[in-house]
Parts: C-alpha cells; structure tokens; sequence
C-alpha cells in the first residue's frame, strides 16, 4: 500500500488550489459586475471557490507548481497573487467611474444635485442620472458579455504571470495614473452634451432677464433646466451606447497592459 506525503500534496495542488483561489478572489472586490455590494459575501466566495476549481488543473498544466518553503514567504506570495486579481478589478473599477463622474456634473447642471439616492452596487450616494447611466453600462456590460473578458483576463493572467512570479514594475504606478486621469477626461466627454445645452440655455434666460425684467427669471429657469437636461439625456443614449463601445475596449486594453507590467 502506497503512503501518502501530505508535504508533497501540499506543495503541489493544495498550494496551487489555495494561489489560484487568492488570485481568483481579489475581482470579487472590487471589479464591474462581480464585485457589486449588492451581491452577498457569501455567494461571491462561493464563486470564487467555484473558479479556482475549473482554473486550478488548467494552470497545472501550464507549468509545476511549487509552494514557497516557509509560512512568511506563502503568506507573501498569497498577497502578490491577491494583489493581481485586485488589480484586474481595479482598472475596471476606474473605468466605470467615469460614468459617475459624468453623473454627477450631469446631476448639478439639470438640478438634481440636492436630490440622492443610495446605489446598491456602491453603497455610496449618487445622483439620479449618474445612477442611471451606471446601471444602463452595467446592463451593457453584461450583454456585451464583458464579464467573461474578465473572467478571460483572470486566466490569461496565469500565462501572462506564472504563481509566484510577478516582479514590481516602475511603471505601473504610471499607468494607474494614466488611467485615474481618464475619469475626469471620460466623464466630461459624457457630459458635455448636456453641459453645453445648459450653458446656451443660461445664456438664452440672461439675454432674456435683460429684455423683459419684469419676468421672474428663477422661477422658469429650474424646470426649464430639468427640461432641456432630460430631453438632451435622452439624445444622447444612442450615442452614450457607442461611447460605453470604446470605454470597454480601453479598459480590456488597460487590463492587458497592466498585467504585462507585472509579468518577469
């Protein structure tokens, strides 16, 4: 009868099981979709649990694995592989901002910026249009199946970066610079249409303060924002559908070239 080595089982699959689940779990945090608050903790360790299992004989045989000698060195490759699963989740995360972003200029051009409700994909408390416009990419995005470009970046991540092997880049902190400013470019790129409309219509109700003082400037001035904000949101959807094309296109970009920065 064959004795069992527990040392060697662990080295070998156990380790790469539990590298693979840590790698796997760090999207869950943060990332469009798989990371919404909404979704329970337990049913995103569950999935995770259930990745790594279709993941872990796969990467097996791309390569040996092998675990690091002492607890203090698994404990910091657990943290490496952590930190590139958050990382996928991370560029994705910065994409989707600038919808929020948009959102909120949007929010406090029309006249909603007094108003708020809770987004459950956030926790946090957003405008009205912001809500919208995010909940209309989230929908897109799974449509789009952008989901599975994550769960394909997940894996290609582990040919990209063998376990145990990412190596610090100085330029990854570039790159998430490069990226965080793309919030504020995006975002004023969505929100323009509807900045520029409220702009003219200021312009208009100045114009028309001087000609006619006797009108009452403020009162028709707020419903005529929400009117003429409103119907410039609608116009934009179509166009909003295109520009959501090119985000998700940058941000599978940014997600390849983020990983490359890391690879050895």
């Amino acid at each position: 009868m064959t004795e069992i080595d527990f040392f060697d089982v662990f080295q070998g699959q156990v380790a790469a099981f539990l590298l693979v689940l840590t790698r796997s779990s760090g999207i869950f945090f943060i990332s469009p979709f798989f990371g919404s608050m909404n979704v329970s903790y337990r049913l995103r360790a569950l999935t995770a649990v259930a990745v790594a299992v279709l993941l872990t004989p796969v990467v097996m045989k791309m390569y040996v694995i092998q675990a690091p000698a002492t607890i203090l060195l698994f404990a910091f490759t657990v943290a490496k592989e952590l930190f590139i699963g958050w990382l996928i989740g991370l560029v994705g995360y910065i994409t989707l901002s600038a919808i929020n972003a948009a959102g909120k200029i949007m929010d406090m051009q029309v006249g909603f910026a007094v108003v708020s409700m809770m987004d459950p994909t956030t926790q946090q408390q957003t405008g009205l249009i912001g809500t919208f416009l995010y909940n209309l990419s989230i929908i897109y995005f799974l449509i789009t199946n952008g989901h599975h470009v994550i769960l394909g970046a997940l894996t290609e991540s582990f040919r990209i970066i063998p376990l145990d092997s990412a190596v610090w880049s100085q330029s990854l902190p570039e790159l998430m610079n490069d990226f965080t400013a793309g919030i504020f470019m995006n975002g004023m790129k969505i929100a323009l249409p509807v900045t520029f409309a409220i702009l003219l219509t200021n312009v208009g109700m100045g114009i028309l303060a001087r000609t006619m003082p006797q009108m009452n400037i403020f009162v028709v001035g707020i419903p005529m924002h929400l009117m003429i904000g409103m119907g410039m949101v609608a116009m934009m959807l179509p166009f909003y559908i295109l520009f959501l094309d090119v985000m998700f296109n940058e941000m599978y970009a940014h997600i390849s070239v983020s990983l490359k920065a890391l690879a050895p």
